[in-house]
């Protein structure tokens, strides 16, 4: 039997209002119940608003390098913990060790990233058009910030989000996703180690149409952060767009690896193979396609078939295993669904496509790394996230039709060329629509100190991470100081 677990709300642990709760299992194995968690609803998330915003009159005026001590504390707490962590997001979201660990690294990384940014938030000072008059910009916290966080990294993704929204002074609601509420809760509990005063972060778990959607319908939450799918990022746009909130969204890709006949045959076979199947498909930067030159379409596909059916499968918490799982039965379900869309389509599937059958994957969600050639550009599999261990092989004749498949989704995130040309790959960098693209790499492996985000339908143009992020979680505040002592009319023809 799992423990009970509750939402943290003005430095108090609580249970739902209602009392109720949902079960947290672990996808690798259905027997394994993780905990109950509170299933929260709207009563929930308007009182985590309300402490946010009574703790925010206090944390603005904190100053930033003592908000950027309590996050080095936290980076320090996270590497004491590292494999508790690691050990907890792979029991409740399936993928291996090995990812898990760079999962609470990245968030390590983080922490120090933006407690180091406490000493700078350079606002900018230039010189004003008039006499004995001074002129700056600073930046300025926003105020309550509702951060609602994808399972996939279920650490990570969330330290993107709070660390530099507390960094600018903001207070905040963590909506963790309903796959991974232990993770959050421990993290939760890491920055209460490290000194986070009460109400500064909360945390309310439960379904995102109950918490997320009272969040986004706060009126006292002035920004939503948001990662997750397209279909519901516009619908959390159009909210806040009615009340001219702040809303900043990373959504799906549909991310393409391009392989030039002069590439490093090995080299890109390796990328794409751990761009595809990393994290079982289930990331927004995995690989989905791949886009291969014909002179060496046969010898990338072979190898690539070969390799893919030598991965082993099963419980990430058995470190021989190198895959895991799906996060739960509707996302394999799905995978299932565009196995057959594919087949239907005329792809012809060269390994996977099924459900393994061995008996170390018997209670969990499991699914075979999918491989489909003949694929056409305009097909589905080859348009639609799939969010899975699938990628679809693309055949093209030049450079120029590499580029033209790569850009022809709705999606734009990351992107790959394997390429020894040089004049190839600055034109790559050049003509590539994606917030991301690689050089022989591949599409996975973003660095918390670059900015983070897409194009088209990957977002809304903001970028997380790097020094970009900080134009998510402040406010641009222009200020001049006059020390003339008399009337100066700026704006007004003087001559």
């Amino acid at each position: 039997m799992g423990d009970n677990f509750k939402n943290q709300i003005d430095g108090k642990w609580l249970a739902a209002a209602s009392a109720k709760t949902f079960e947290n299992r672990n996808p690798a194995d259905t027997d394994d119940l993780i905990g109950l968690f509170p299933a929260s609803a709207a009563e929930d998330a308007d009182g985590a608003v309300a402490a946010a915003k009574k703790a925010f009159a206090s944390w603005r005026l904190v100053p930033a390098p003592k908000r950027g001590e309590i996050l080095y504390r936290v980076g320090e707490l996270l590497k004491k913990y590292k494999e508790e962590l690691a050990r907890i997001e792979t029991r409740e979201m399936g993928k291996v060790l090995k990812e898990t660990r760079g999962d609470v690294q990245e968030g390590i990384d983080c922490a120090f990233l933006n407690a180091g940014e406490g000493r700078r938030l350079f606002g900018e000072t230039t010189p004003a058009e008039l006499p004995n008059k001074f002129a700056m910009s600073v930046r300025t916290p926003i105020g309550v910030c509702a951060l609602i966080t994808p399972w996939n990294f279920p650490l990570a993704i969330p330290t993107w989000k709070l660390f530099p929204a507390l960094i600018c002074g903001n207070t905040v609601i963590l909506k963790p996703a309903e796959d991974t509420p232990q993770t959050a809760t421990r993290f939760v509990e890491i920055l209460i180690e490290a000194g986070v005063p009460p109400g500064v972060v909360n945390l309310v778990h439960g379904r995102g149409e109950e918490v997320g959607a009272a969040l986004v319908r706060n009126k006292d939450v002035q920004l939503v952060s948001f990662t997750g799918s397209a279909a519901v990022g516009r619908e959390i746009a159009a909210s806040c767009g009615q009340n001219l909130k702040r809303v900043s969204l990373e959504l799906g890709g549909k991310n393409a690896q391009i392989v030039m006949e002069d590439a490093d045959v090995d080299l890109a076979v390796e990328g794409a193979l751990w761009g595809a199947f990393g994290t079982t498909g289930q990331r927004c930067t995995a690989t989905s396609r791949l886009i291969v030159h014909r002179d060496v379409a046969k010898k990338v596909t072979d190898a690539l078939v070969a390799r893919a059916e030598k991965i082993k499968i099963g419980d990430g918490l058995d470190e021989k295993n190198e895959m895991g799982p799906l996060i739960n039965q509707a996302a394999r379900e799905k995978v299932l669904r565009y196995i057959e869309i594919g087949k239907q389509e005329g792809a012809r599937l060269r390994t996977g496509g099924a459900i393994p059958t061995s008996a170390n994957c018997a209670k969990g969600f499991f699914f075979q790394p999918t491989i489909f050639d003949q694929v056409k550009p305009n097909m589905r599999i080859a348009q639609e996230e799939i969010f899975g261990p699938v990628l679809s092989i693309i055949e093209i004749a030049s450079f120029e039709e590499a580029i033209a498949v790569l850009n022809g989704t709705a999606y734009g995130l990351s992107s790959s060329i394997y390429t020894n040309d040089v004049t190839r790959a600055f034109r790559a960098m050049r003509d590539i629509e994606a917030g991301i693209t690689y050089i022989n790499g591949p599409t996975i492996g973003a660095e918390v100190h670059l900015p983070f985000g897409g194009v088209k339908d990957t977002g809304n143009g903001h970028r997380e991470a790097g020094t970009t992020v900080y134009d998510i979680f402040t406010e641009w505040k222009s200020i001049y100081v006059d020390y003339s002592g008399k009337l100066q009319k700026a704006q007004i023809d003087n001559n």
